[in-house]
């Protein structure tokens, strides 16, 4: 039985396809469209899918969409109604998309399709499971637990923006949920506008931002009081009632009333190029920790309506790697399981499995011997030899081809440890947010050069974002405070003590920039400004090639450990293709580029025109 899972027309749109119940391929359409976020039909997505597992549209059992556009219409509508006259101008400009589009999107669906290929649209099965069933769907099903409670939390799906479930087997039971406008990842994103960065893209940008703030300041602590007095209430089992007077999103075009925020918190709203102050690190500490709270207060009532030991996570909240870890440490479960592709993008992939295992009733298989069914997320396309020499003809691009793989490993690893900057791009590309060593640049972490290089001179992106460790699964525990695996880079754990820095007295009074390049730890450049490190453990079974060349390293410099950050510079979607990581390559600052078995060298390539061109083709996020 083959079913494909589809999610579109909100943002990060994929497709994924499961075979009797095995996860074949899944992909997002921004990775070959080149449009960061696309909310489009997965055209391209679709076409993949289709063509990694051989069949055809005709030859689907169903197509499972990620949510219900009908339910999402009512609550458009109930909205609106409870809250008007307010939001008049919002209906006025949402409405006619919704009656064109939204509410015709069965047929929309269809006519995307048979643009891909011609198909008897009268024998396809269309369903539609709730969104938070998606995401639920897709934390359980590849998890390697018979049972386990289920926790989404997202900013909302049709009506629902948080659930606790329990599965069992094939089954999943929906115990509770928190109801729009009520929403812990609107919250979230509300301060993700408020200081300046992206809503839907600029969450992750937060959370990097917020251990700036001083943990021991009077500021973060006031700030957590007045939004726990003026904008949200907590509930004992960590719902929460959101103070719709300070809230725009349920209405207008804004995520806030900006006039109200400035008055409650004593700051402009900031400009998102403008220069980043201590008041704004101590605000997203404040938003930070009432996150983590309530996080911790849902999964404890999780755990309290099931009586589970096991947790699955999913939505986009899960993506928040520092609550992941707090969650971790605070032993409610004694296993968390965290899906790969919790946000939308993943909506695709439970929507499939939902299906398979919900709507047609077929037993889950769950594998003992794996850490789950995801395959390590390397679920995207791969190229051959011969599609890479073909990229290197149309760029007149000079290489050199190592015959065997056991010769290269050491030889980039060794550029690596000389302090240059690798791409470094293999095998099947990534499901979801994360780089995981398919596609990804990697530098060295002992050099404390190594993050203002790649923050301003590769990825062109804000000085003060982190970079992820990928270690050695069984050397983890030697530089980091984590038991356990974490091979999807969705865990934040401190560096052990053995390996840190003294800091000056005077520390927490230092600004951003003075914090950010002071050494703390002999592994600079991944440890974060509080000790932290958002962990990539790496196994030899799911990324053998990826394994061998941290090996290497290992041999090299005694350090099991790479610098690891997504293949792309700010503002584009990670490359998927050998002629994406070439032109990414060659447009930064990067020394050498590896596709598969070639290895490129900056100094020896033909002059590039358009290096800063990409300033203007990928709008910054």
């Amino acid at each position: 039985m083959k079913i494909l899972g589809i999610s579109a027309f909100y943002h990060d749109s994929a497709a994924a396809i499961i075979e009797d119940g095995k996860i074949i391929a899944a992909a997002q359409e921004e990775r070959f469209t080149r449009k960061k976020h696309d909310p489009d039909f997965p055209t391209n997505a679709v076409k993949y899918c289709l063509e990694y597992a051989g069949t055809s549209i005709d030859e689907l059992d169903a197509i499972a969409f990620y949510d219900k556009p009908l339910l999402k219409f009512e609550r458009l509508l109930e909205t609106y109604y409870s809250f008007s006259p307010r939001g008049l101008k919002s209906f006025i400009t949402s409405i006619p998309v919704w009656i064109k589009e939204k509410m015709f999107l069965k047929r929309l669906i269809h006519e995307s399709l048979a643009e891909i290929e011609g198909y008897d649209k009268k024998n396809l099965k269309m369903l539609f499971p709730e969104h938070h069933l998606s995401h639920a769907a897709s934390a359980f099903y590849p998890s390697p637990h018979e049972e386990a409670a289920i926790l989404t939390i997202d900013g909302v799906g049709e009506w629902a923006t948080a659930s606790i479930c329990h599965g069992t087997g094939k089954d999943i039971k929906i115990l509770k949920e928190l109801r729009f406008p009520h929403s812990l990842g609107l919250l979230y994103s509300s301060f993700t506008y408020f200081l300046g960065f992206k809503v839907n893209s600029g969450e992750y940008k937060l959370m990097g931002l917020a251990p700036y703030g001083d943990p021991n300041g009077e500021d973060v602590k006031r700030y957590e009081k007045l939004i726990k007095e003026h904008l949200i209430d907590i509930k004992e089992d960590g719902s929460v009632w959101l103070n719709q007077k300070y809230f725009q999103y349920a209405t207008g075009l804004r995520m806030v009333r900006e006039k109200l925020w400035e008055d409650l918190f004593g700051m402009e709203k900031r400009n998102s190029e403008s220069e980043l102050e201590q008041k704004h690190c101590n605000l997203g500490l404040a938003i930070q920790n009432v996150t983590e709270d309530i996080v911790i207060a849902i999964a404890k009532e999780a755990q309290r309506l099931t009586g589970s030991k096991n947790l699955c996570l999913s939505g986009g909240v899960a993506l928040n790697c520092v609550a992941n870890g707090k969650l971790i440490t605070s032993k409610v479960f004694d296993n968390v399981y965290i899906q790969p592709a919790s946000g939308d993008a993943g909506g695709s992939l439970g929507a499939a499995q939902a299906a398979y295992h919900i709507f047609y009733e077929k037993d889950r298989v769950v594998d003992a011997s794996k850490q789950d069914a995801m395959e390590g997320s390397y679920l995207g396309p791969e190229y051959s030899n011969q599609e890479v020499e073909l990229m290197t003809r149309k760029y007149k691009a000079t290489y050199k081809l190592y015959d065997q793989y056991e010769e290269m490993y050491p030889a980039v690893a060794k550029k690596i440890s000389d302090g240059k900057v690798v791409g470094w791009m293999q095998g099947r590309m990534e499901f979801g947010p994360r780089a995981l060593g398919g596609r990804s640049i990697l530098g060295d972490p002992r050099n404390e050069e190594t993050q203002k290089k790649l923050n301003l001179k590769i990825k062109y992106r804000e000085s003060f974002r982190p970079f992820a460790p990928s270690v050695l699964a069984e050397d983890c525990q030697l530089y980091f405070k984590h038991e356990g695996t974490s091979p999807y880079m969705l865990i934040v754990q401190p560096v052990v003590e053995e390996r840190r820095k003294k800091l000056p007295d005077n520390y927490s009074a230092l600004g951003l920039k003075e914090k950010l390049y002071h050494l703390r730890s002999d592994i600079p450049s991944i440890t974060h400004i509080d000790f932290s490190a958002r962990i990539q453990t790496v196994h030899k079974e799911t990324n053998p090639k990826y394994y061998d060349l941290i090996d290497a390293f290992k041999k090299e410099t005694e350090y099991g450990m790479l610098v690891n950050t997504s293949f792309n510079v700010r503002g584009e979607p990670i490359v998927c293709t050998p002629e994406d990581a070439y032109r990414c390559f060659m447009r930064t600052e990067m020394d050498y580029l590896v596709v598969n078995n070639f290895v490129f060298s900056k100094t020896e390539q033909p002059e590039w025109e358009d290096t800063d061109n990409w300033k203007e083709e990928f709008a910054l996020d």
